[in-house]
């Protein structure tokens, strides 16, 4: 599929903070830790425990999140198919709605038992 102008505004404006608790939520299910989504999120954007917090406080929209982010020099190793949209093949233009999709890999990962090093991708040597 083909991410459109009006599907990138509509992920940027929502609120990091009403989604965080549904990642959560999902992954308690699945017997994994805040601890590990928050290791998960830290690994992405360069944020720790208590910047996610406060992005959550500040009910900061994921356009904000990601654009005050340092994203990991290997995001670019998040690749495969969330939500119907290949996150390799997301267009530039639309940096906020691939940010979005590649975070939810790694969440989908995490929640789906795959080991933290395997999720938090390395350059091979």
């Amino acid at each position: 599929m083909k991410v459109t102008a009006e599907k990138n505004e509509k992920v940027a404006n929502m609120i990091f903070g009403s989604i965080y608790p549904l990642y959560l939520n999902r992954l308690e299910k699945n017997g994994r830790t805040k601890e590990e989504l928050d290791q998960v999120i830290t690994w992405l954007t360069g944020y720790d425990q208590d910047a996610i917090q406060a992005r959550i406080d500040e009910k900061a929209t994921f356009r904000t999140f990601f654009q005050n982010a340092k994203i990991h020099a290997n995001a670019h190793m998040i690749k495969g198919v969330v939500c119907g949209y290949r996150i390799e093949e997301i267009e530039d233009e639309f940096e906020t709605y691939k940010r979005c999709r590649q975070m939810e890999k790694l969440i989908d990962e995490l929640a789906k038992g795959r080991k933290m090093e395997k999720i938090l991708r390395k350059e091979k040597n």
